[in-house]
């Protein structure tokens, strides 16, 4: 029986390298869709967002790195395999114990690439027979992933989940995420994340602040100053744009306090 092409994910900051690695995928008959990011920040977005069997990933990438990303995907209720394409030849030891199928280094060959791709079906393969003798069928399509956030922290990046977010505060051209855990500064201007996690559930409420509803405790939007109340934290809600919140709190069914 020969087993369904796998749709994979290739991450490269380098375009060059990317689209010979995608051509080359293209032409291995085991391989179906390919997907292809330029940075660490949209192939997390990619893996969160679509039923990727297998991935690709470059090491050195800037902001979210593929080591960042390995990491990443031990969140994930369905952790698909993965494989190092680098051309740092001292990073292997630190990729096998972040559990990649292999470590491929380039130039990338064809007969090595299409190795890699055989030991990708295995760990897909094993992966499948283990729910089997758990007595679950592998599941048609996997179950979509947590959206999660790269944050900077002491110098260090690390994954947070969007749905621990409380509120976001604009720091300039940077924005900070409220958690119960602490606050984390992202690279990100708040009127990108306002565009971003409209669909998460987050809105925007004042010039300074993005709130998310599922965590809003308290609203006042008839007084004279209206506020929320979010994690103990009570935010401020600009005149112009409390139409908008009304129209969003009652397309969430969220009661308002006076």
């Amino acid at each position: 029986m020969v087993a369904t092409p796998m749709t994979v994910l290739v991450a490269d900051d380098e375009q060059p390298a990317l689209d010979e690695l995608a051509f080359l995928l293209g032409h291995d008959a085991r391989v179906g869709l390919i997907h292809r990011a330029s940075n660490g920040a949209d192939a997390l977005r990619i893996l969160t967002q679509e039923p990727i069997d297998a991935v690709f990933l470059d090491i050195h990438m800037p902001g979210l790195s593929g080591i960042d990303l390995a990491r990443a995907l031990g969140h994930f209720d369905r952790r698909p395999p993965f494989v190092f394409v680098t051309a740092d030849e001292e990073r292997a030891v630190e990729a096998f114990d972040l559990a990649a199928v292999d470590y491929v280094l380039k130039p990338v060959r064809t007969e090595r690439l299409e190795r890699a791709v055989g030991r990708l079906l295995e760990a897909r393969s094993a992966s499948a027979e283990a729910a089997t003798a758990a007595g679950s069928a592998p599941p048609a399509a996997p179950r979509p992933q947590p959206a999660l956030v790269a944050v900077s922290l002491g110098g260090t990046t690390r994954m947070i989940r969007q749905d621990s977010v409380q509120f976001v505060q604009a720091q300039g051209d940077y924005a900070r995420l409220h958690t119960d855990e602490g606050s984390y500064l992202v690279r990100v201007p708040i009127s990108d994340l306002e565009r971003q996690w409209a669909a998460a559930g987050f809105v925007r409420i004042h010039r300074s602040y993005l709130v998310s509803l599922p965590h809003v405790k308290r609203l006042r939007l008839g007084a004279s100053n209206p506020t929320v109340l979010v994690a103990g934290t009570e935010l401020p809600v600009s005149r112009r744009l409390l139409p908008a919140l009304r129209d969003r709190v009652a397309a969430n069914r969220i009661r308002p306090r006076s």
